[in-house]
């Protein structure tokens, strides 16, 4: 597997035909799309100095993904661990990190449990969604705590003309039946989108048989399909009042009823909330000031046959001002953010020195941020300040800079610092929290060149991420402590083009994660990051029809940091297709795992094996 990765990665290098991300169909040889996400300002992605991957409403329609999971999977740096197919507890590594750091946006609202430190990406409906932009690297700076890997963006769907209706429908295996119903437009100075969403299937047996006798996985043996359905809602809508003043507002919720395998509880109910306006005021060309106020829930019961066992909710209220100035030819953001979370459990989170219940905490974080071009060279510096009310005070900082030393070829260096806040379990959770934690910290370097061509583009990143004060569980104290280190060094490389009328992506990242604590472990790798990833996607028109396929290969991993319980490498296939039955129809047809490859991302969870789907979609053309 590792041969087989590795040859997949030189020709990815040798031939000019691939994009700069695994999912970045629409675009190939176009670089004018516009992201916020890397700087907290609008810019396209070739002017930002970041890794940047975009997947667009265009990108998910043609790729046909069955989930927002396997739609991820294979973008550069990323690393998935599923246990037990749809709807299932889904953990994202990105380059190389741990699962809780990596930052998640709802429309630049954050979501994610503050419980586990994790957000339920595998409730997010791909219906719902217009687009994703995922930037990698620190980004502590800009968004505090959790950026060490990386940002994940995800904006809902808006209007794209007038009055625009739209339906879906669809059936696959495992009895899956899929449909969704939007309506969307504009008028005037205003707009305004409703989506709903409902997704349910039988699911597959999660945990393999056995799991209980050796002690692995849900400890459980259920062998029983192991269903998921979810419902999902967004409603939102802008008005522009004059030139100088607009807003915006928005609500989602996502709610899922997951059947698992488990002797604590075996099923559960969820959901995922986001509530949120934006207020832009522009005086003049140079000044922009931005209010935004959200709150987003994490909500999940747990029930054991049936049988209600425990909760565990999350309530978390933002708030934000920035404020965007132009000055000597650059662009100065400087800004405020306040944050407070507040959890619900009958778990009942208490400070184990002084026996206080504890259920909220408030952070402050106050940054700057200059972004500067110089001829061909580009600079981009960020500071940040975060006051925790549990830790107290931490300090990060970023610098980006950018040459493009021919009119094709762009070198960019970086270095930047980010932290991760201990989570409530992680704090106060009972017979585990310890109140003395301090944050996990990181130190990035990384180099990158990225070219830019007639027939695509292409780039290539270097990193080296050193993390220090992670948390686990110390068995001297028996409470979680800081007592690891990590080292991870990896390379991502994508190139993009069209071939002979075909659309051709790739993307390759190779890693190397492993365990630096000064323990037996030293020297591991760290669990379920593969060394190496690669995925190709092609795809091609022909008048009203359309055809395409994807292939996703991952080296081994291992399921623990003492890499007793090897996970295999593994090759998967996909394939596609479409016909547009007339300008407003189309039909669509995905075959996935083709081949039916039998694979684990967790050790003993089952992944689905050869599975289709089929969609008919309307929309009227614009």
């Amino acid at each position: 597997m590792r041969r087989a990765a590795l040859a997949t990665a030189l020709s990815f290098a040798l031939t000019p035909a691939f994009t700069a991300n695994a999912a970045d169909l629409d675009s190939t040889t176009n670089l004018d799309s516009v992201v916020v996400t890397a700087t907290r300002t609008a810019q396209t992605q070739d002017q930002t100095l970041s890794a940047v991957t975009v997947i667009d409403r265009a990108d998910i329609e043609r790729l046909q993904p069955a989930s927002l999971v396997d739609l991820l999977r294979g973008t550069p740096g990323m690393a998935l661990s599923n246990t037990g197919g749809p709807g299932k507890q889904t953990s994202v590594f990105l380059r190389g990190t741990e699962s809780d750091h990596v930052l998640v946006l709802v429309d630049g609202i954050k979501i994610g449990a503050a419980t586990n430190g994790q957000a339920a990406l595998q409730d997010i409906p791909l219906e719902q969604i217009e687009r994703i932009e995922i930037v990698r690297g620190p980004f502590s700076s800009l968004y505090g705590s959790e950026a060490i890997g990386g940002v994940i963006q995800i904006f809902t769907r808006r209007p794209e003309g007038a009055f625009v209706p739209s339906f879906m429908l669809g059936v696959g295996s495992y009895s899956h039946l899929s449909g969704s119903a939007g309506l969307a437009g504009k008028s005037g100075d205003g707009w305004y989108s409703l989506e709903a969403s409902h997704d349910q299937t039988h699911g597959i047996n999660a945990c393999r048989v056995g799991a209980a006798e050796v002690g692995a996985a849900c400890y459980a043996d259920q062998p029983d399909k192991d269903g998921y359905r979810n419902t999902a809602v967004t409603l939102q809508g802008g008005y522009r009042f004059s030139d100088e003043w607009d807003g915006d507002a928005r609500l989602f919720r996502a709610e899922g009823h997951n059947w698992f395998d488990g002797n604590y509880s075996d099923s559960d109910e969820s959901a995922t909330q986001v509530v949120g306006g934006r207020v832009h005021y522009r005086p003049s060309k140079d000044l922009t000031f931005t209010l935004s106020l959200g709150t987003s829930g994490d909500f999940s019961k747990d029930y054991l046959h049936g049988v209600y066992v425990d909760r565990f909710d999350t309530h978390r209220d933002v708030g934000s001002l920035q404020a965007d100035i132009g000055l000597w030819g650059g662009l100065f953001s400087t800004g405020f953010d306040w944050q407070r979370d507040q959890v619900d459990s009958t778990a009942g989170y208490i400070n184990a020195f002084t026996g206080v219940p504890v259920d909220s905490r408030i952070n402050r974080g106050l940054f700057g941020q200059w972004q500067q071009t110089f001829g061909s060279q580009s600079v981009q510096a960020s500071v940040r300040h975060d006051d925790n009310s549990q830790f107290g005070g931490k300090t990060t900082g970023s610098v980006l800079w950018g040459w493009d030393f021919t009119r094709t070829l762009r070198l960019t260096a970086s270095y930047g610092t980010a932290f991760k806040a201990p989570t409530f379990n992680d704090l106060y959770y009972p017979y585990y929290g310890n109140p003395d934690l301090k944050p996990e910290q990181s130190q990035n370097i990384e180099l990158g060149l990225r070219g830019t061509y007639g027939w695509g583009y292409w780039t290539f990143n270097a990193f080296r991420n050193k993390v220090t004060d992670l948390i686990t569980y110390d068995a001297t104290t028996q409470a979680a402590a800081n007592v690891e280190d990590a080292r991870i060094r990896g390379a991502e490389a994508v190139v993009s083009g069209h071939v002979s009328g075909w659309q051709v992506t790739g993307a390759a990242t190779w890693l190397d994660p492993r365990d630096e604590s000064n323990d037996s472990y030293q020297g591991n790798q760290l669990p379920r990051r593969p060394r190496q990833m690669a995925r190709v996607d092609l795809d091609r028109s022909f008048g009203d029809f359309s055809v395409g396929g994807s292939w996703y290969v991952a080296g081994r991993a291992y399921d623990d940091l003492a890499n007793q319980h090897p996970l295999g490498g593994y090759a998967l296939t996909d394939l596609r297709a479409a016909y547009a039955i007339s300008r407003d129809f189309k039909l669509q047809f995905a075959l996935n795992n083709a081949f039916d490859k039998s694979y684990q991302t967790a050790w003993f969870y089952n992944q689905p094996g050869r599975n289709y789907m089929l969609t008919l979609r309307y929309q009227p053309a614009q």
